[in-house]
């Protein structure tokens, strides 16, 4: 059962992060909530579909990591095997919280990837943010932005009829039958035939690339079914050398690595004085925390 509670640097002060993968730590998923801005990212390892939001009324787009519930075919013992894990299931087991309509970063304290003596520091001796947490807020940012535009880019698709259901008939190598149902896609007919006014509307929007990105998705269908056929044999080469590397000297930033990459943190310049994480980019961030009457020290 959840135990989300709002993040701080007095009753959280001792908390760490395990960032290790498995299903142990809840990465046995068939799906993540995804959203446009990072359907470039997505398409070039996952394909990309949309199902319908839990009150059947709309549709939000999800990436597919299986075929069915609690399947994860990227998912190696102690690592993801892609060079870019989707951020919904980065952010674990942090999220995004509202107070007093303000996003706020909270933590889900049943995670099993919470403990106080392994994994990353979430703060700072004396309080402040450590660099995991500056790109923990940087993904929920990210994921809070980018949910937010959700909406009017399905808008956009159901008012020019783009998105059509599919179902995806698989016979493996082993002679099982599988069906995929339940999503929908982009009707490539219906895009072709829509008019020049319309395609630059959709393309002043933003909109065009990511539908263009979603199409270009598709075709990780045909790798997905090879994982789904290759399942329990050797992993692959790049999930060889991330362990190894992980062996020998601990977590290390392997190339393209999603974890991988620098920030600096804001830290309170004297004493610990509780201070929640607003998501908000870090310099409007310094200043609204000044103004509250926080003293703030930059670490670069």
């Amino acid at each position: 059962m959840s135990n989300h509670v709002l993040l701080n640097n007095v009753d959280h002060k001792d908390l760490r992060v395990i960032t290790r993968r498995g299903a142990s730590y809840g990465d046995n998923v068939m799906l993540a909530i995804t959203f446009p801005s990072e359907f470039r990212e997505l398409q070039a390892h996952y394909p990309i579909a949309f199902r319908k939001t839990p009150d059947g009324i709309s549709f939000e787009p999800v990436v597919l990591f299986g075929f069915q519930d609690g399947e994860n075919l990227f998912l190696e013992p102690e690592l993801w095997d892609a060079a870019y894990v989707p951020l919904a299931i980065e952010r674990q087991p942090f999220l995004i919280g509202m107070t007093n309509g303000e996003p706020l970063v909270h933590v889900d304290l049943a995670s099993p990837r919470v403990s106080k003596a392994d994994g990353e520091a979430v703060f700072l001796t004396h309080g402040g943010n450590t660099e995991f947490l500056e790109r923990v807020n940087s993904t929920l940012l990210s994921i809070y932005q980018g949910v937010q535009s959700t909406p009017a880019f399905v808008d956009a698709l159901r008012e020019h009829g783009l998105l059509e259901s599919f179902v995806l008939d698989v016979e493996l190598d082993d002679g099982s039958q599988n069906r995929l149902s339940g999503f929908y896609t982009i009707n490539e007919d219906k895009l072709s035939a829509l008019g020049g006014d319309v395609i630059a509307g959709l393309h002043q929007s933003g909109y065009l690339q990511a539908i263009y990105m979603v199409l270009a998705s598709l075709s990780n269908f045909r790798a997905l079914i090879d994982r789904k056929n290759g399942a329990g044999r050797p992993r692959s080469a790049l999930a060889q050398r991330c362990v190894a590397a992980s062996d020998r000297t601990g977590c290390v930033a392997q190339p393209g690595c999603p974890l991988a990459g620098s920030a600096g943190g804001l830290g309170v310049g004297a004493g610990r004085q509780r201070v929640s994480a607003p998501l908000l980019p870090r310099c409007h961030r310094d200043r609204l925390l000044r103004q509250a009457g926080h003293r703030w020290t930059l670490f670069l």
